[in-house]
């Protein structure tokens, strides 16, 4: 497949860090991460721009632990800080492949990661580096699916690609539902309004605004990552208009 066939030349694939845990579901599976790093080198050498954010839901998850009485703010920050881990595991999975990466904090933590600065990431994207974006947005009460969505504007990013465990968007959680509907096109407002798990409302707002698209799909299931940059539809495209 040529650049010039590539439906989206540069995009943000999120992935909520549970992926990162495979079968065992807490902590981080060596096999997982490497099969997914595999997965994002096929996509980097049909000339795709790749910027990715990583949740850390399998290491700490910042709003569970506030439930049972730990301050936001710091349950927050040590999730914000698992996402680091999650993407220091991701980027050496990634150059053990050939692949090179760069991992930018919004956490500063310069022995172990870049300071988030735009214009660095944009220009690490132009050298053809896979850039991984680490610490959430550096504030607390801001989840990573906001993160993606601010990252996107920033680097101009033409999609969100959201990697789920399912086939798509469905109106009842398919692993509980068997006659679960899956959405093959939806609007920002229909997400709003039916109050549907795509991403959190400050994030598919700040989607909504800025016209950027959203398509949520299983990364289980190996080249899906190909496939949607293709052009291809699969899964659950979100945004203004139809495909």
């Amino acid at each position: 497949m040529s650049e010039s066939k590539l439906k989206y030349k540069r995009i943000i694939l999120k992935v909520t860090g549970e992926i990162f845990a495979g079968a065992q579901k807490f902590g981080i599976d060596a096999q997982t991460v490497k099969a997914f790093a595999q997965e994002i080198k096929e996509v980097k050498e049909i000339g795709c721009e790749m910027a990715l954010v990583i949740g850390g839901g399998n290491i700490f998850r910042g709003a569970v632990a506030s439930e049972i009485g730990m301050d936001r703010a710091s349950a927050d920050t040590m999730g914000m800080l698992a996402t680091v881990i999650n993407s220091l595991a991701l980027q050496d999975a990634l150059e053990k492949l050939g692949v090179s990466t760069r991992v930018l904090s919004a956490i500063e933590m310069r022995q172990v990661a870049e300071p988030y600065i735009r214009r660095r990431a944009t220009r690490h994207l132009e050298k053809g580096r896979v850039v991984i974006f680490a610490g959430g947005t550096g504030n607390p009460y801001f989840t990573t699916d906001t993160t993606a969505s601010l990252r996107a504007m920033e680097i101009g990013a033409e999609v969100i690609l959201k990697a789920t465990k399912v086939e798509g968007v469905y109106d009842a959680d398919p692993f509980k539902f068997e006659g679960a509907t899956k959405f093959e096109e939806l609007t920002y407002i229909e997400v709003l309004n039916r109050e549907l798990k795509v991403m959190d409302s400050t994030a598919i707002s700040l989607c909504m605004d800025h016209q950027l698209p959203i398509v949520v799909f299983n990364l289980m299931e190996k080249g899906n990552i190909k496939r949607v940059v293709a052009g291809e539809a699969i899964g659950t495209l979100v945004s203004a208009g139809k495909r």
